[in-house]
């Protein structure tokens, strides 16, 4: 019996996988600063992979004879793979030492809330104005109907 159709697609998509995930991908290329110290970044590989296919026949299956079902009938199909590198870590090599200096991924979330903190202050004290205000106009017609 041949090879199925839904094989070559699969083998494609895993070898085109294969040149793209390397040990290249997670221990990234060295960079070299001006004052001799090697950087070498370092990340997380993530990939899925999805494939899928079926032969097809114009005819409803049931009045299909077994002649028919001897004929090779039609082939679709299609693959999918998705990667997604992450940096995780930069390995620091210089002036005699090594340094594993992670990235703190709670950092963007942090930068976040402290960016938002200013317009929630700004917020909080518009809320406070306002009512000041509508307090402000309940006393001055408050002390108006009491002067009459």
């Amino acid at each position: 019996m041949g090879s199925h159709p839904i094989e070559a697609l699969m083998k494609t998509t895993m070898e085109s996988l294969k040149d793209m995930v390397d040990v290249n991908t997670i221990v990234g290329d060295p960079v070299e600063t001006p004052d001799g110290t090697v950087i070498i970044p370092i990340s997380r590989v993530s990939f899925g992979f999805a494939s899928g296919g079926g032969e097809y026949n114009e005819k409803n299956s049931r009045e299909v004879n077994e002649t028919e079902q001897s004929e090779k009938l039609p082939f679709a199909g299609g693959t999918g793979a998705g990667v997604s590198v992450q940096p995780v870590a930069f390995m620091v090599v210089g002036n005699g030492e090594m340094k594993l200096l992670p990235v703190d991924q709670n950092a963007n979330m942090l930068d976040s809330l402290f960016n938002f903190m200013p317009k929630f202050v700004d917020k909080i004290q518009g809320m406070g104005d306002k009512k000041n205000q509508k307090k402000t106009k309940r006393i001055e017609k408050e002390d108006e109907n009491t002067e009459e």
